[in-house]
């Protein structure tokens, strides 16, 4: 993928950006989109510019510009790097969408991905992989065969799993990511996947697990029903969701992440065959300094309820 224009390309205008972003730093983000919207006149062709631009003007209260502005970043850059598509979606302004843009995932991972596992589990407290951990090995005591690791990012899960497992395979959308899990050594394969797209045509698994990957897919019937066809019979599914209240299905949050239904979570394993053997209230992490509330879930193929 061709990497996301950082620079305008003017110097200028890279100049006034700098000055914009000081100006919202202090608190002033009416005045730093105003510099912003001068800079982005001499690089009019800067998506991520526009993408910027759009967040300072929601930050002022200026929504009916902020859309004008995410509009113009979509336009510069339809594959959505950015996730101009899902800011637009969060005010109203687009038709909430099943999925977010496998191009804006593919950024946001590569992105993080030198500085990921400091800030996830250094600063937010992330434990699901402990979590996950533990009600596998109270579901089904003992090895597994093969392990595919959904969205395995830098290989947190796979840390826990390599113990008991005896072959364990790793996919994730990002490259970056991919090459910090590679540095540690302890995936059998590692493939960079579009879990949208996700189908397992080799040999059946015996343990799949998804660690806070749920939050980036939205709609779950597809990704379910493929993780139920790589199954071997009498196979295991562990996962966790960040928990929705109400009666939705999921929903995008501000935070630009999916959070999903208890009710819509049960249907749909059990529209794919699949039978609850654990569903655990969990703390995912902490997001400016309050608790995520998530599930922690394993369900199993052949498996009695």
């Amino acid at each position: 993928m061709k990497p996301l224009q950082a620079s305008s390309g003017d110097s200028n205008a890279d100049r006034r950006a700098d000055f914009a972003e000081m100006l919202l730093a202090s608190g002033e983000p009416a005045q730093a989109a105003e510099l912003l919207l001068g800079a982005l006149e001499l690089a009019p062709q800067w998506a991520a510019g526009w993408f910027r631009l759009g967040e300072m003007q929601e930050a002022a209260g200026l929504l009916d510009q902020a859309v004008h502005a995410w509009t113009i970043a979509l336009k510069l850059d339809p594959s959505d790097r950015l996730g101009a598509a899902l800011k637009l979606q969060l005010i109203g302004h687009a038709p909430a969408a099943a999925a977010p843009p496998s191009a804006f995932l593919e950024t946001l991972f590569d992105h993080y991905a030198d500085g990921f596992e400091e800030s996830l589990v250094g600063k937010l407290g992330y434990r699901m992989p402990d979590v996950l951990d533990r009600a596998i090995r109270m579901a089904t005591p003992g090895r597994f065969r093969l392990a595919l690791d959904l969205g395995c990012g830098t290989g947190l899960m796979g840390e826990r799993l390599r113990p008991f497992v005896d072959r364990l395979e790793g996919y994730d959308i990002s490259a970056g990511m991919l090459r910090k899990a590679r540095a540690k050594g302890i995936y059998d394969r590692l493939s960079k996947a579009d879990l949208q797209r996700f189908s397992q045509p080799g040999a059946k698994a015996d343990l799949v697990v998804a660690a806070d990957v749920f939050i980036y897919v939205g709609a779950l019937e597809r990704l379910v029903g493929a993780v139920a066809e790589a199954l071997a019979d009498d196979g295991l599914f562990a996962f966790s969701v960040e928990t929705l209240a109400g009666s939705d299905d999921f929903a995008l949050l501000p935070t630009r992440r999916y959070a999903h239904s208890e009710g819509y979570v049960r249907r749909v394993l059990a529209a794919g065959g699949l039978s609850i053997l654990s569903l655990d209230q969990a703390v995912i992490r902490q997001d400016r300094s309050e608790p995520v509330d998530g599930l922690a879930v394993v369900a199993g193929k052949g498996h009695a309820a």
